[in-house]
Parts: structure tokens; sequence; C-alpha cells
């Protein structure tokens, strides 16, 4: 099926059906999709990661590949008018080539930035990365998975040595006698992975869930401890606090297989559980019958998610959870370890290869000679003309426009108008710009706001693969080609490369072993003329030489291998080896094979609540909804499900202000304000308001959230700041459009 899928979709004719897998979240579900005369239909398939189930926004993915929004040809901004009309691919490559070069030839090289997004596929991933550093010879690229995943990846990097989002199976969140989930509400963010929790709890085991709002996870839960929005890491010390005055360490195997427990001793020690109860709210006893479950049980798995990652201290939380895991024993042993439930459909890959402004394909570090001499040679480039480290995504985008900062940006697969903290901020230095490029094939609104939009291929007329959140090299296939006028985002790369190489011999792929993308089979343009594309499977050769001795070394996994079975889990260095489905048996990837533990205090949240902002603000998403909400606030099914925003209150803070349940609220923050009908709900504190962010315009909820970033992951502060309501009168309310 596959090689026939490959196949028809070069040769122009569509299959009947293929196999392949959701275009949303990490889970990476298995699904068939089929084409049936003009109509395609989704039929989930047994795959180990769903197991034959599929959520609302699976089963309708298929609605989008011919919906009357799809952007079918380029578009310019019209500079008379100011407004966008379409264009030929002709055009719309020079408006981008002439200007890329006006702008470095003015500015320097690194003028010119690039932002990718934890969907693209290991393909692009790796292609966009090499573009951005070969091509255009830019230290500046970096991507929207840095406010998914980067506080968790940068806590495992240092406690583990490498960065897997679960260094396990999947299938071992059944067999946990304790299962504590941090931050993570999967019941709405990726439903089919709840079956995991049901087989875990009907074997008896015990479900703990760390949130500060009664989810629809948590409500399924044996005990919800509902802190202060960010107060997780007093949390997570007061739980290694009781463990170890408890006698539930595991003495041998700190002594065994990690080091620096001293430190962490002495600095949990002050973390008795009653100030842990004065900070965060968590009941002593619920602290404690926590600790007990976990040291008590056989195996224990420790998960965390957005919710404890999204701070300026992210990374110390994660790292005081991972203290915690360390303490008990858990990593290695099956059944039991730390793990982070990653988000976005790519999230893990599309951070291994290339994509992020540290680091090169393999999860190798920029800034490591022997790294960079590795990838280098990969490229037939010199080693020192490699670029430096750039800047983490938020200090990217915010430095947009300035006289320091990039000048021209290249968007692919994000939407930070509305992702981004302090969005108007970011919105307004995207308008500073002198040149705005935006890959998508909806008009988000980023690519409202560009110079030139350009048509991309979806999900399901590309081949290529994702890394999913148990690090699982899955096979993307295509059922069909783009329609006429649409290019694959490896073919608008090419083009470009082409362009640049033919106008400006010193763009440094002219002295490279060959071409940054190899050219496969001709497609066809708006215009019916053959234009050059690129094979991903070619690209994915390529990824494989250049991550082979990596952290992420990919060099043994092979489409052909991935075909032969649900999968192929990374490291997989040999062709003829195994893969690595569980890490951490034997050792950890740190030199000495040890896990390391770090001293971590318990610090306040950026921003803390006044008289003029009293109220925590913290942000989330919904069942029906996606991220910027790009894809599914376009789908009829998903539309009716979750129709608007919405603010959500408990019912003696409403009461207090005098908001009825569905009035329009305005909440306000020292960066800005969204306005959205008011929802009463007792499943949040009452000194707390939670927002969805899929939402734009008056109900953007990232409007108000805090800038502040980690120091380590450079993750913005998304889950708390400090806010106010105000009531919003009926004109103005209609005037913005917030009411249903």
């Amino acid at each position: 099926m596959t090689d026939g899928a490959r196949s028809a979709t070069r040769s122009g004719e569509t299959p009947r059906e293929v196999a392949t897998h959701c275009p949303y979240c990490a889970l990476q579900c298995g699904m068939t999709l089929r084409q049936d005369e003009d109509r395609i239909s989704v039929h989930p398939r047994d795959f180990p990661t769903n197991r034959g189930g599929l959520c609302q926004k699976g089963w309708t993915s298929a609605e989008l590949l011919d919906h009357p929004d799809r952007l079918t040809t380029p578009l310019l901004r019209d500079p008379a008018t100011g407004r966008l009309a379409p264009a030929s691919w002709e055009a719309a490559l020079d408006r981008i080539v002439t200007g890329l070069g006006e702008v470095q030839q003015r500015h320097g090289r690194d003028a010119v930035a690039v932002f990718g997004g934890g969907g693209l596929t290991n393909e692009k991933a790796y292609a966009l990365g090499k573009f951005a550093r070969v091509a255009l010879r830019t230290r500046h690229i970096d991507y929207n998975g840095r406010f998914c995943m980067s506080s968790a990846a940068a806590a495992g990097m240092r406690a583990f040595g490498v960065d897997r989002g679960l260094p396990f199976p999947l299938a071992d969140l059944g067999r946990a006698d304790t299962l504590l989930l941090v931050g993570a509400n999967p019941a709405e963010t990726m439903p089919p992975l709840v079956r995991w929790l049901t087989e875990q709890r009907e074997r008896g085991g015990t479900l703990i869930v760390v949130d500060p709002r009664a989810t629809a996870t948590a409500r399924q839960a044996d005990l919800h401890l509902q802190p202060l929005p960010g107060t997780d890491l007093a949390v997570a010390n007061a739980l290694l606090h009781t463990v170890l005055t408890e006698g539930y360490v595991d003495g041998s195997y700190v002594a065994t297989r990690t080091n620096g427990f001293t430190d962490v001793r002495r600095t949990v020690a002050g973390w008795w559980p009653a100030r842990a109860e004065a900070l965060s709210g968590v009941p002593v006893a619920d602290l404690e019958a926590t600790a007990r479950a976990l040291g008590t049980a056989e195996r224990a798995i420790i998960l965390t998610a957005r919710g404890a990652e999204q701070h300026a201290k992210g990374v110390d939380t994660v790292t005081a959870f991972v203290n915690l895991a360390l303490a008990l024993g858990l990593p290695g042993r099956p059944g039991s370890g730390y793990g982070c439930l990653t988000g976005q459909g790519n999230g893990q890959g599309g951070r291994e290869h290339g994509q992020k402004a540290d680091q090169l394909p393999g999860y190798r570090r920029i800034d490591d000679p022997a790294a960079r001499a590795h990838v280098a040679e990969v490229w037939g480039v010199p080693a020192d003309e490699l670029p430096g480290p750039g800047v983490p995504a938020y200090r990217l985008l915010d430095s947009l426009g300035t006289a320091d900062g990039p000048r021209a940006l290249l968007v692919f697969g994000s939407n930070p108008v509305v992702s981004a903290p302090r969005a108007a901020r970011i919105e307004s230095r995207l308008r500073d710009l002198d040149l705005l490029v935006v890959a998508d094939f909806l008009l988000s609104e980023t690519a409202a706001l560009a110079d030139v939009v350009l048509p991309t291929a979806q999900w399901a007329e590309e081949d290529g693969t994702l890394t999913n959140l148990e690090g699982r090299v899955l096979r993307r296939r295509a059922l069909r080609p783009p329609p006429t006028g649409v290019r694959t985002d490896l073919a608008i790369l090419a083009a470009i490369e082409d362009l640049l190489k033919g106008r400006a011999p010193s763009y440094r792929l002219v002295h490279s072993k060959g071409p940054l993308l190899t050219p496969g089979a001709d497609a066809s343009d708006d215009a019916g003329a053959g234009v050059p594309e690129a094979d991903p499977q070619a690209v994915f050769e390529e990824l494989r030489r250049a991550s082979a001795g990596g952290l992420a070394d990919y060099a043994g996994i092979s489409w052909d291998r991935i075909d032969e079975a649900d999968g192929v889990f990374w490291p997989c260095p040999r062709s003829d080896g195994p893969d690595s489905p569980r890490l951490f048996a034997d050792r950890f990837a740190t030199p000495d094979g040890l896990a390391r533990f770090h001293p971590v205090e318990h610090r306040p949240a950026a921003e803390e609540v006044c008289p003029e902002y009293p109220l925590h603000f913290t942000t989330g998403r919904v069942l029906a909804q996606y991220q910027s909400g790009t894809q599914t606030r376009r789908v009829a099914a998903l539309r009716r499900a979750a129709p608007d925003a919405f603010v959500e209150l408990h019912p003696d803070l409403a009461d207090r202000l005098g908001v009825a349940d569905g009035e329009p609220i305005r909440v306000v923050s020292r960066r800005g304000e969204f306005r959205a009908p008011a929802r009463l709900s007792p499943a949040i504190r009452p000194d707390t308001v939670f927002a969805p962010f899929h939402w734009a315009g008056a109900a953007r909820a990232n409007s108000v959230t805090n800038d502040a970033v980690d120091p380590i992951s450079g993750m913005p502060e998304f889950k708390i700041c400090a806010v106010r309501l105000e009531k919003v009168a009926p004109g103005d309310a209609e005037r913005s459009g917030v009411l249903p």
C-alpha cells in the first residue's frame, strides 16, 4: 500500500486508500484515509497509540482538504492598495528572493529569520534548519515548539543527558500502580490516551492529577491536587520531603545510578508539607497521600505537561518532579519512570533536527565543534562558516523589525499572532518587518499580515515522517497530490534555494556537495509548467546521515523499516540493529552513565497579584479546538462543539463581581486585554480565571499573557499572570464580536 500510494502520488493517480496518521497532536493516532468518488473519509486503525480510537478532531480531519477557505494560489500585497491579491508563483518567488537579497545586503545575513512549527514533518524541519544556516547563512531560526516542550526538554537534558518525551512505550501507562499527572489534561488534549488511564485504574491503579482546575481528567482521578497556579515546584519539593521522611527513597538506586542527591536532600529538608500548603493551597493530607501512593507502588510513573512547564521557572519545576522520580528509583524500570506529554504532532521530531536556535540535526548542540564538523561534512560546507546559536522564539519574535533584529521573516507551519505571549506586541513587530513571507494552506491571522503568502500542501498530500510522543518514528503517506497551484514546503524551499543560487553565487549552497533538496519528479504549478519538486525520502536519507552518532540517532531508520513495523523508536544507529522503545535500563545518556539530581527552589511567578490586578489568569485548551484554531475553527462540527471563546470563573468570584453566566467580560493585564462571555464553574479556584487560547481578535487570550521567559529554556510564562475582570457594556461586546 505504501509503495502504491507513493507511486500514485507521483504519477498523478489517486490511490483508493492509504494508511497514515492524524495531523493533530503528538499521539499521532493511526488512521486510514479512503477516497470514494469526491469524498475522503477517515477510518481509525488499530495502531499502538490509539488502538482503534480517534477524537472528534481526528474524525473530522479530512474536511479541511477541500475547504472553501483553502489557499490555491500565491498572494502578494499590492503596494498601492495594501491588500493581498492573487499572483503567479514566478512573481511571488521573485518578490521573496529580491526582498531577501535587499535585506541582507543592507543589514547583514542575520537580518533574515526563519520561524518553523512543531507540526512539520521531520524532513521539513531538517530542510528548514539547513536552509536557514546554509542557503541564508543566518543564525536566526526557531519554532513554535519553544512554546510547548522546551522546559521539559531542558530538564530532561540536564538530568538524563537526553530529551525524549516518553522514554518508554505509551502502554506502560496502563501498567503503573500509581500514575501522577502534573498539569496534564489528556481527556481534552488527546482523548484516545485516556484508554490507557482507564486500563490503569481497572487494574486497581491509583490516578492522581495536579491541576488548578477540576478538568475532565481531574474528575476521573482518585485524588485531585488543586494548587495555586505557579506553585507546582513547591508541591514537588514537599512530595520529595515526605518521601524522604517516610523512608520511601530507593537508596540502592540513588547510590548506584545517580549523583547529586546530597544537595537535593538538603534543599527539600525545608519543604515540609505545611509550608507547601501555605503557598499552594494543597492540603497536607493530600500531599502525604500522594507521596505514600508513589512510595509504596511497585510501578509508578510521573508525567508533566504544559501546566507545569509553561512558566518562567518551568525547567526548575520539571526538574523537581524528575528529582522525585529519581529518588523513588523509577526511570528505566518497566511500568515506571518520568515522562512528558508532548503536545504538537511532531513536537518531538521537530526539535531534533535543526529547527531550534541552538541545535543541529541529531539533537546536536550547534556550539559543539565536533557536532558542527559532522553536520558540515554531510552538508558539504566548511564548519567555520555555519552560523552560531540564534535566540529562542520569543526573543526572536520580539526583536523583529527593530534596529538590531531581523528585518525579514519566513514562517512555515506557525501562527504567532495568536499563539505567542503578549500577542499584540508580536503582531506589531510583524507589521514592522520589511518582508514577511508565510507558507500555509489557510489564511491564518499571521498570513493575513504577510507581504507574500504561499499556498502549501496539506498532510494528506505529501509523504514524510513524524516522531510521536514516545520517540516512535512514523510514516505519513499521501492519499493524493496537492491541488493545481499548490506546492509542498520542501518544493518551496527548493525553488527559493535555486533562485538564490542563480542570483547570488555567494550563497553557500553553490559550494555544497549538491542541492539542499534533491530534485525528484516534476509537479505542475498554476500555469501548468514543470517546477522542481523535492523528494522527501531523499531528504530523510540525508537526515539519517546528519543525525548519525547524535543523541537522536536516526541512522538505522529507513522508510522501509518503518513500513515493516508500527514505527521505529530512536535512537537506532544501525539498520541491522535494534531500536530503543525503552531508555535508561542500564545507563543514562550522560558521560558517566549516571542521572543527575539538581537542587531547585520555589520562587514566585514573574508577576504577582496586586490590588489593581487581583486575580491569577491561566490558559489552556478545549476538546474540540487545537492550537491557534486556524484549522479547527473552520470545521463545522468542531465549531458547533466549541463555537466561542469564554472566561471560566468560580461562581463565588462571579457573585462578588456581579457577573452572570454568559455575560461578556473584559480580562485586563498590564500588557493588554481580551473579551469573552463568562462561564461560571466550580471546577476552578475562586482566585483564578481560565480561558482557552484558540481564538483571535477581541477574544485572543494571549493578548494578556506574560512574556517573561525561563532563563534556560526560553519558555514564556503562559500559565500565570495577574489580571482584573471588568464588565462589558452590551453595545461594546457586540461591536467586539465576543457574543455568540
